[in-house]
């Protein structure tokens, strides 16, 4: 073989060193990534659907942004894709939509807020089953969601004790949206803790068969008071608005009128410092940071439901007005029967049919 005959073989061998060399790096990258995002880590990114009720509710959807906003912030992602966000279903067709849209969009974990959705998140996260999902007051049986449920209950229970101890007409009222488990729950302890603190109490119920109907809120909510009732405590999402609006109204008229309200999901004292008496606290925001991190960290609990009451701090009463006449009363008596239902001594009923056989003194 002549010199310029070798010198062109070596050249070949170069040149295929060269392009296995960059063959290599890549395939050496591409086995180095552990999440979706490309060859460095990408951030972990979470969002949610929310319900008809819309994400400014004041109430459960609120709750459940005011959570994931915590994560994201805590952790250094910025609203939107890649980090957190959520979509609004302005009907129950948006859902499968939504959470379809989410999952594609490569959000590592992605809620569905509310006891409408787990037919939509069955249908999608058999759909996409590399996803991860969560839902929250429903229970779906898939590998790749999580749920969440509350003790409503035990919430419901202390916020009965506190009207029971504070009405003067020995009249209250109970404001539902839907004739659904979740309320059937707060329902069932309102009037059990009624039944602990003033047994001879009158309560009126009555359901609104909505959580986005504010004003029949208010029109329900005017019933009541005109009734007699004194205090009123709703689990009706943004339809309890109207309560608050009919409170603030009539107070607004007679100031001297002893008129209160009782919110439910997050302390909705600001919905009327004169007339919100205190808020049935079901802490989806707690519950909701809670699944991300565990997530994040890579103890997703697929397939499996994370149950929050008082004892996990899923649930609770928020302060007492610092205006209720018998504050230092109510107070105590909050904080002893929190501690009965801590311990295992008083179990709140859940149902109406376990309401009825309810024995406080047992």
């Amino acid at each position: 073989m002549n010199k310029r005959n070798v010198g062109m073989a070596l050249s070949l061998v170069l040149a295929a060193g060269t392009l296995l060399g960059a063959c290599g790096k890549n395939n050496d990258n591409k086995g180095g990534e552990t999440t979706k995002g490309g060859g460095k880590d990408k951030a972990f990114s979470v969002a949610m659907v929310t319900d008809i009720g819309g994400v400014d509710d004041k109430s459960f959807n609120q709750s459940s942004w005011e959570g994931l906003k915590n994560f994201g912030q805590e952790n250094g992602l910025k609203k939107g894709k890649g980090g957190y966000d959520y979509l609004q279903s302005k009907s129950d067709a948006d859902y499968t939509t939504n959470l379809n849209k989410l999952a594609r969009e490569g959000f590592d974990l992605v809620y569905a807020i509310g006891f409408l959705m787990p037919a939509a998140v069955e249908e999608i996260a058999k759909q996409q089953k590399d996803s991860k999902f969560a839902i929250v007051d429903a229970e779906v049986k898939q590998p790749n969601v999580a749920s969440i449920l509350f003790k409503e209950q035990e919430a419901g229970f202390l916020a009965g004790i506190t009207a029971a101890k504070t009405t003067k007409s020995n009249h209250i009222g109970f404001i539902g949206g839907m004739e659904i488990p979740v309320i059937e729950r707060f329902e069932s302890g309102f009037l059990a803790g009624v039944k602990a603190a003033k047994p001879e109490v009158k309560v009126d119920v009555q359901y609104a068969g909505a959580f986005d109907k504010a004003e029949l809120g208010q029109s329900i909510a005017s019933k009541m008071y005109s009734s007699g009732a004194d205090v009123i405590f709703h689990s009706a999402g943004a339809t309890g608005v109207g309560l608050f609006k009919e409170a603030n109204d009539r107070k607004a008229k007679d100031p001297s009128k002893e008129i209160w309200a009782i919110g439910v999901d997050r302390d909705q004292a600001d919905m009327g410092p004169d007339v919100v008496l205190t808020s049935a606290l079901k802490r989806v925001d707690v519950a909701v940071k809670d699944l991300a991190t565990k997530t994040k960290d890579g103890k997703f609990p697929g397939g499996k439901v994370a149950l929050f009451g008082l004892a996990e701090d899923g649930v609770g009463l928020a302060p007492i007005n610092a205006k209720a006449a018998n504050k230092a009363e109510i107070d105590a008596a909050v904080k002893e029967w929190v501690e009965k239902i801590k311990s295992g001594a008083v179990k709140v009923p859940e149902t109406r049919k376990e309401l009825k056989a309810f024995n406080p003194k047992e």
